[in-house]
């Protein structure tokens, strides 16, 4: 017969050994995870550690964030931080799949289907089945194929193309976009349902633009990881080579920087990387002999232009809120805003526009009678 005694300590000795294998795989799993994310500029940290604490549930995911700013990355990270990470991560690009296909890509069809079909297949639903089905572009869907995807995110069941019955899947879906979606829900191009279903926990991946201390970070990442691929002994960059990096604008944010740095470690014929071997569109950077004035003058404007498109984005191109909110003048604030050829129609809410237009259109009709 066995004692309280004598059996109790030891159940908690053997639990106090799974708790710490536990942890420890998952932090592991967590660096592992959260590896390609490289950066420590405040905005980009505050997302990233929001990843682990996503990971442990299953709620829908929407990240968004400009092209080329990671976010393919950040869906990758949560799925195998998550318990789902043995079972598969089906990315699928909206935008590239015909509208005509969208359905048949992800719930599948029976045998003769239509035309053409001649065997079963699964679709992308099925086979994510377990883990994860990641949407890029989701914006791109048509209505009728937002509207099945909304029926499989509420009762996790779909029917396949020509199929009699519905079938099950247990499908973690996460999507992402470069664009407003709260404005394609306006203009009618996202059902407003499926916006309200997908976006339970929003993540927003910053511009590069806007992680400056991120780029050497990133920079010496991409060439270590090209250097040991191309077997390349790089030593790093020269000055001028970085000052190029730092003062460009990066429209394609970590994907642009990752390709000119893999161009730059194949072509470069020393050990460390000039500004000759940087390739970055012309007129777009600096020169890299800038003297310390010019430098500063390119940084108070990148600045200045950036802090004033913020405000007039929280105040929705409300001028005089705007040069309030930075305790200026609001005829230096217009100055400022002419200097920098800033358009503040983009901030305005659609309807506003729209009003204006249509007003517009009605004073020149008066004075142009046909």
């Amino acid at each position: 017969p066995l004692k309280a005694i004598n059996i109790i300590p030891r159940v908690w000795r053997l639990l106090e050994r799974v708790r710490q294998q536990g942890s420890a795989a998952y932090a592991l799993k967590q660096k592992l995870g959260l590896k390609r994310l490289v950066g420590e500029s405040p905005a980009f940290v505050a997302e990233v550690k929001k990843l682990p604490v996503i990971a442990r549930c299953d709620a829908s995911v929407l990240i968004l964030g400009e092209t080329g700013t990671g976010k393919e990355l950040c869906a990758r990270s949560i799925h195998y931080l998550s318990p789902r990470a043995s079972k598969p991560f089906v990315p699928v690009n909206c935008a590239a799949i015909p509208v005509e296909l969208v359905e048949n890509e992800l719930f599948g069809h029976e045998r003769e289907a239509f035309t053409g079909a001649s065997s079963f297949r699964p679709g992308l639903i099925n086979e994510a089945d377990g883990g994860t089905l990641f949407m890029d572009e989701i914006d791109c869907m048509s209505l009728v194929a937002q509207v099945k995807l909304l029926r499989f995110l509420q009762e996790k069941e779909y029917r396949p193309l020509g199929s009699m019955r519905m079938r099950q899947a247990d499908v973690r879906v996460m999507a992402a976009t470069n664009i407003d979606l709260e404005e394609a829900v306006r203009t009618g191009k996202l059902r407003r349902d499926l916006y309200y279903r997908l976006n339970v926990i929003p993540l927003v991946l910053p511009p590069l633009r806007e992680r400056l201390e991120d780029i050497p970070l990133l920079a010496r990442h991409f060439l270590a990881k090209y250097s040991e691929e191309f077997n390349r002994e790089m030593s790093g960059f020269s000055a001028a080579a970085m000052q190029m990096l730092l003062l460009y604008e990066w429209p394609g944010n970590v994907r642009e920087l990752e390709h000119i740095i893999e161009r730059a470690t194949v072509m470069c014929e020393r050990q460390m990387i000039g500004p000759d071997d940087i390739g970055l569109p012309t007129g777009k950077a600096t020169a890299p002999d800038a003297s310390f004035q010019e430098m500063k003058a390119a940084m108070i404007a990148q600045f200045e232009r950036k802090y004033i498109s913020g405000l007039l984005r929280v105040h929705e191109g409300n001028i005089s809120k705007a040069a309030r909110a930075a305790r200026k003048d609001p005829r230096a604030f217009r100055q400022l805003i002419r200097k920098h050829n800033i358009d503040v129609m983009t901030f305005k809410p659609a309807e506003q526009v729209e009003r204006r237009s249509a007003a517009a259109a009605g004073h020149s009709s008066k004075h142009h009678p046909k």
